[in-house]
C-alpha cells in the first residue's frame, strides 16, 4: 500500500521539516482535489484530476492509491468511469492516509477525505 523506501529516500532528500511540510501539503491538495470529484464532471477534468493525485500519490509513496487514480484515469479517457470509482478512490485513499500516518507516528494532518 505504501512504499515505505520512497518515503524515506524523500525524508532524506528533504529532512524531517521539509517532509513534514510535503505530508501537510499532499493531504491538503489531495484532500481538495478529492471533494471537487464529480461522477458528472467531463472526462478530460477527471483525467486531468487522477493524472495529479497519481504522480503525488506516487511521489509521496502512496503506491496503491497512485495505482487506484491511474486505473480511474484511463477508465474516464475510455468513457467507462462509473460512480464506483469515485468510491473506490476514496476508500484507498482513506486506507492509505490511515496506514501512512500510522507508520510516520501520526505527524501529519488526520481529517477525513
Amino acid at each position: 500500500m505504501i512504499d515505505w523506501s520512497r518515503v524515506n529516500e524523500l525524508k532524506g532528500e528533504i529532512g524531517e521539516d521539509g517532509f513534514a511540510e510535503v505530508v501537510e501539503l499532499f493531504l491538503d491538495e489531495v484532500e481538495t482535489a478529492i471533494a471537487r470529484l464529480s461522477p458528472d464532471s467531463p472526462a478530460r477534468k477527471l483525467e486531468t484530476d487522477m493524472h495529479f493525485l497519481k504522480g503525488s500519490a506516487w511521489n509521496l509513496g502512496f503506491v496503491e492509491f497512485g495505482a487506484v487514480c491511474h486505473d480511474v484515469g484511463r477508465r474516464a479517457a475510455e468513457g467507462a468511469f462509473q460512480a464506483g470509482d469515485l468510491e473506490r478512490l476514496k476508500d484507498c485513499y482513506g486506507e492509505s492516509k490511515a496506514v501512512f500516518l500510522g507508520g510516520i507516528g501520526g505527524k501529519g494532518k488526520t481529517s477525513a477525505a
